[in-house]
């Protein structure tokens, strides 16, 4: 009887932790199925905010932009420019491959985001210190391309990766890959590849060379510091490293790398209208995107300039280069003046602006001094 007793008593540990363990695996299913819900309700919401599917066709446009000094007077007036919507099979090959090595390897296998890029990425970030390589992939940057503003945020970031997702679904890969081309920014005021093409070399986009498509593919990255207008050295290195890039991928030979760094861009540079203090003009104009996204119509800017202090500092640095520059070995400088509350009064980029675009006040990696 005690026997029996003992073993009744060592069995209800047992059936507690039983009953326990199966209390919480019920509310573990509940959560989780509450979870789903809430994660569903949220994407839901932010759905709603995503542009009309009515948005991935046709190509985007850039502002027209009057840049005012600082007494409201016309500076300068610029134009963005557009070409023609393109369709992937009228580009030439060697553009789509120079494009895809470069920006998104994985392009045709993914369903829009890519974990492996992601990770591999982050592993660069983290041995770098910094910010050196990104994950996104091209249909996330359509995505982002299709958003009126540059507004970052988690909830863009969300709707980004669920525009993503449907772009993947509703679009084939070639279509994906031409809403990207119509819409991305290429410096100079050119929204899309067409407008590229004809901003940098005065050819539509079916013309385009290996080293152009290569060059193009380059400013991706960073279309202001790469722009081959005003940093022909910078844009020179990074169309090498996008020929690279093709070679690694399968796309080109290396005889043909070879061959094809030697041609010459043809650029033609249709450059906007105005002539004073061009050099602030532009630095300001490739900074629009940034400020106002991809959107349309005119936009005036009132800037910090102060006419006046332009003037004289245009006059005295090419007073200064004529006279001291030989004897001195200084062939060009730049000058900026700012007030005390570090607002930009003048901008002088170079000794002549028709002579070279390169701004050596923004663009040149020295010391002050």
């Amino acid at each position: 009887m005690n026997k029996r007793n003992t073993n009744s008593k060592n069995n209800q540990p047992s059936q507690k932790a039983f009953f326990g363990f199966g209390t919480i695996l019920k509310w573990s299913l509940v959560s989780v199925i509450w979870l789903f819900f809430l994660l569903g309700g949220i994407f839901w919401f932010l759905a709603l905010d995503l542009p009309s599917v009515e948005v991935t066709k046709g190509n985007a446009s850039g502002p027209s932009a009057i840049l005012l000094d600082s007494d409201g007077i016309e500076f300068a007036r610029f134009g963005s420019q557009r070409g023609t919507p393109v369709k992937l099979k009228t580009l030439p090959k060697h553009l789509i491959q120079a494009i895809i090595s470069t920006e998104d390897r994985r392009f045709f296998q993914h369903w829009g985001i890519d974990p492996i890029a992601i990770i591999r990425a982050f592993i660069e970030n983290l041995k770098a210190g910094r910010i050196v390589q990104g994950g996104s992939t091209i249909t996330q940057q359509a995505a982002k391309n299709l958003f009126l503003t540059p507004h970052k945020s988690l909830k863009r970031k969300v709707q980004e990766v669920i525009l993503a997702a449907w772009l993947e679904k509703n679009l084939t890969k070639s279509q994906i890959l031409s809403v990207y081309l119509n819409r991305v920014y290429f410096g100079a005021g050119a929204y899309g590849i067409d407008a590229a093409a004809r901003r940098y070399f005065g050819i539509n986009s079916e013309k385009l060379t290996i080293i152009q498509a290569a060059t193009l593919a380059g400013l991706l990255k960073a279309p202001s510091r790469l722009n081959p207008l005003n940093n022909p050295g910078a844009a020179k290195r990074r169309a090498h490293q996008v020929l690279k890039n093709m070679v690694s991928a399968g796309y080109i030979t290396r005889e043909l790398e070879k061959k094809v760094k030697k041609q010459s861009l043809h650029l033609v540079g249709v450059r906007p209208q105005g002539y004073f203090a061009r050099y602030f003009a532009d630095w300001i104009i490739e900074r629009l995107p940034d400020f106002i996204g991809p959107t349309s119509g005119t936009i005036i800017v009132k800037t910090t300039l102060d006419s006046n202090i332009q003037k004289i500092s245009q006059n005295s640095l090419r007073e200064a280069l004529d006279k001291y520059g030989k004897h001195k070995r200084i062939a060009d400088g730049a000058a900026v003046v700012l007030d005390f509350n570090g607002a930009i009064r003048s901008l002088v980029g170079g000794k002549r602006y028709s002579s070279s675009q390169f701004n050596r006040a923004t663009q040149a990696k020295r010391q002050p001094g």
